[in-house]
């Protein structure tokens, strides 16, 4: 099947037939016009976690997730996106399965800002109380939080707390806390102000991940 090859920034791709460049973390000037014009087609996104993320919120803002799938090249080897879901970061084989291999739902995670989530979301030392659905995560001080797409659970969220770094790990749907001041960050990016609340929960649609096998890391 034809599939339209978003090239994001100054990522490179080298792909038979054309390509459209697009800003990295492209938006609605950038991408509206494009999914209007290839209606259903499959997305190839050549570049950062940040640039996928981008392009996923602008297929749920638009209602096109259900209806098209997503491929990814990442253009950094250490891509959470393709540890998380099993893609590889080769160049050249990354885009060989993108262009190639079927989609498969994977979790979409969604914040209260009305960003989303596609592979890593941190917080960092933060003092406040957290709930992982109805179960207490934090009540105190923590060194970091990590939440991430679970295909079981839809999420799950890391605290690590103290000076030796003590953790635990919960699987839940949602994820909320209440807190001193803290940019959370997801998929690289830094949330553009302090918050002193924050919700990461599974979205109710899953985002259709071209990739060879489901997996998770």
């Amino acid at each position: 099947m034809r599939r339209l090859v978003l090239v994001c920034g100054v990522a490179e791709l080298d792909v038979p037939g054309p390509v459209e460049r697009v800003p990295e973390r492209p938006g609605k000037a950038a991408l509206d016009p494009l999914l209007s014009a290839h209606p259903g087609v499959p997305l190839v996104v050549a570049g950062t976690d940040a640039d996928l993320a981008a392009v996923v919120l602008r297929l749920l803002r638009k209602g096109k997730l259900a209806d098209t799938a997503v491929g990814f090249v990442p253009v950094d080897p250490a891509s959470a996106v393709a540890r998380r879901w099993g893609l590889p970061t080769d160049p050249a084989r990354a885009t060989e399965v993108a262009l190639g291999a079927e989609p498969r739902p994977v979790p979409l995670v969604r914040d209260d800002s009305g960003g989303v989530l596609v592979a890593s979301g941190t917080i960092g030392k933060v003092r406040g109380v957290a709930y992982c659905d109805d179960t207490v995560a934090l009540r105190g001080t923590a060194r970091s939080i990590e939440v991430w797409p679970d295909s079981e659970a839809g999420l799950r969220v890391r605290v690590r707390k103290g000076l030796l770094g003590r953790e635990e790990t919960f699987p839940a749907r949602a994820f909320q806390i209440g807190c001193t001041p803290v940019k959370p960050s997801y998929d690289g990016v830094d949330h553009p102000r302090a918050v002193d609340r924050w919700t990461w929960y599974r979205h109710t649609e899953d985002l259709l991940l071209i990739r060879e096998a489901a997996r998770q890391a």
